[in-house]
């Protein structure tokens, strides 16, 4: 018999903060968005994208701490280190390659 149990993530005892911190970096998308259609001045809309980006990179760096302490702990500990690392290392490449 299957559980249906939801998995234990590495964000899910801060899952309510990263909830939060999402729909505050939404609210700030959303601000973009009014200050083009408002035709604001061009540097301060990159400002502001400049600020959801490093939101987002704050975001970015609590799920990979997160995955490492217990994604790829867990995956270590029954065998599977070396895909795990390999998987880590992608999603930071991946990261990296923005712009």
């Amino acid at each position: 018999m299957a559980t249906s149990e939801t998995p234990t993530r590495g964000y899910t005892a801060t899952k309510d903060q990263l909830q939060t911190r999402l729909a505050r970096i939404e609210g700030q998308v959303r601000g973009i968005d009014r200050m083009v259609a408002d035709d604001r001045y061009c540097i301060d809309i990159l400002t502001q994208i400049s600020a959801v980006q490093a939101a987002l990179d704050k975001v970015a760096l609590g799920l990979l701490d997160g995955h490492v302490r217990h994604c790829v702990a867990e995956g270590t500990h029954e065998g599977k280190g070396e895909e795990m690392s390999t998987e880590l290392m992608a999603a930071v490449g991946r990261l990296m390659r923005r712009g």
